[in-house]
């Protein structure tokens, strides 16, 4: 049975760190959902699909592969073989994801390809709509949120480290924009799952988030293992019966209960 841990959050709230790190700690395979909404738009970008070209973009859709790998404790994402880890974080990337992940056959084919790389593992997902959407079964759903400011500062940082030049104005426009995109979407919309435990970041460390997420991962982790120890001890084996006389005389009852049943 597997294990799913869902981070939904509005963007620069640290979700990816968290599942970077929370995956190493707990050996979850990590899904950066995003990566693939921005993997289809840096493909539309490189075809020059435009937003309202629904029949380029299905064609697109078809053909297009996205592959998501761990290299040397890094994750990679390869776009048609070609790895554009660092291409998807561009500037040009950014200010067009929200839109092209509203696209409704877009956020279809992305939820399947998602799902597909999540069966049957252990995993850990971020992005808009894991616990709402994608996995609302999730065994854990965390809604990681920030005050705009802090979100945006954090981004900028993130940007330089990556060689990305954007200022603190332009990378706060952007977040708000995305923000609004986000929450009013059709599908998938950005809201906060009704059983979900909703930690605010702005006033904490990395390091205490993580704690916070780590101590309702763990404690969801011992409710699993009391359940199935329970109904492990509660299974009930059924024997053959045996080619015996007794077995024989009594045949037509077992079949009339069997029927009942």
């Amino acid at each position: 049975m597997s294990f799913i841990v869902a981070i939904d959050g509005p963007a620069g709230t640290g979700k990816g760190t968290m599942a970077s790190r929370l995956s190493k700690k707990y050996n979850l395979v990590n899904i950066d959902t995003g990566a693939t909404y921005r993997c289809v738009t840096l493909e539309m970008m490189n075809q020059n699909i435009g937003m309202d070209e629904e029949e380029k973009i299905a064609e697109m859709l078809k053909s297009i592969q996205i592959e998501l790998s761990t290299e040397k404790g890094k994750q990679k994402v390869f776009l048609n073989g070609q790895d554009v880890t660092d291409k998807i974080r561009s500037k040009e990337v950014s200010a067009n994801v929200s839109p092209v992940s509203s696209i409704k056959q877009v956020r279809v084919a992305m939820a399947g390809l998602q799902r597909k790389m999540a069966q049957g593992k252990d995993v850990i997902m971020e992005g808009r709509d894991i616990g709402t959407v994608i996995f609302p079964n999730a065994d854990v759903k965390i809604y990681l949120n920030a005050n705009v400011e802090v979100r945006a500062k954090r981004r900028v940082k993130q940007n330089e480290e990556k060689g990305i030049e954007m200022s603190y104005e332009e990378v706060l426009e952007n977040i708000k924009k995305r923000d609004k995109n986000d929450m009013e979407k059709e599908m998938g919309a950005l809201k906060v799952a009704e059983d979900a435990v909703v930690i605010d970041g702005s006033e904490m460390t990395i390091k205490e988030v993580e704690k916070a997420i780590s101590n309702v991962i763990d404690k969801k982790l011992k409710e699993k293992k009391e359940q199935e120890k329970i109904e492990k001890e509660n299974t009930t084996e059924f024997k053959p019966i045996e080619n015996t006389e007794e077995a024989k005389t009594n045949k037509s009852d077992v079949l009339v209960i069997f029927g009942i049943l």
